[in-house]
């Protein structure tokens, strides 16, 4: 059984451009896990870009992108130093598009509910 702890965190604002023009600030997500596994099933398809050393810690940090090609959301996976059996996993933005793990559960629920209608998405 997993034990799970969200926190939020303060915003981050991207780079302005200039002093006239700021950008929205993008939301962060903190989810402390008790696990064996560094990296948790969340329902999405990631892609690993970097990992680095981080100072008192004997785990690397993992960096992520979501792999949906108009999604930006990017997570950072690593063990907490003080207690190795929490992996901290950091979300930075909002999904702009449904998890995979539910399209695979409702594609089938979807399609008995168009059978049962008549409805045909050719028509």
């Amino acid at each position: 059984m997993q034990e799970i702890t969200e926190r939020r965190l303060e915003k981050r604002p991207k780079a302005a451009t200039s002093s006239r023009t700021r950008k929205a600030a993008i939301p962060r997500f903190e989810f402390q896990t008790r696990s064996e596994d560094d990296v948790l099933d969340d329902g999405y398809r990631w892609r690993k870009y970097g990992q680095k050393v981080v100072k008192n810690c004997t785990h690397p940090r993992s960096y992520y992108r979501c792999a949906h090609t108009t999604c930006n959301v990017k997570k950072q996976v690593q063990r907490l130093s003080e207690d190795t059996g929490i992996v901290v996993t950091t979300y930075e933005g909002v999904h702009n598009h449904p998890s995979e793990k539910i399209m695979e559960t409702l594609s089938p629920l979807l399609r008995q509910i168009q059978l049962l209608s008549g409805f045909s998405p050719d028509k």
